[in-house]
């Protein structure tokens, strides 16, 4: 599994209930679309994480590569539907950050061999 990581902040003036709620909307039509695995919002507890990190944090997970290039794909487009709930998303964050990270060790990893 690749899971697709998000930090980011809220404009000024946006509700926190609002972007939760437009992020949901957004992740279950991609999950609906069967471009995502799964998904899940955060947020900071108690400031307790670097400051450089957006209060909002969110994972997408995917079954590989492929998979997620296609939901760039599909967002890509820019087409309906997608992009009213990409756009509904988009519109209300700044200061966003991303990383891409994968289970480890990974099922293909074979052990004996390595040289590092």
């Amino acid at each position: 599994m690749d899971i697709y990581h998000g930090w980011c902040d809220l404009k000024p003036g946006v509700r926190d209930i609002d972007f939760a709620e437009a992020f949901t909307r957004y992740m279950e039509l991609l999950e609906a679309e069967g471009v995502i695995e799964g998904w899940r919002l955060t947020r900071k507890k108690l400031g307790l994480a670097p400051s450089h990190l957006g209060e909002f944090h969110f994972m997408i997970e995917v079954t590989d590569m492929t998979q997620l290039d296609s939901a760039f794909n599909w967002v890509a487009t820019r087409a309906e539907p997608v992009e009213v709930e990409h756009h509904g998303v988009n519109s209300l964050v700044r200061n966003i950050q991303f990383g891409l990270y994968r289970d480890f060790p990974d099922p293909v990893r074979e052990r004996g061999e390595e040289r590092f």
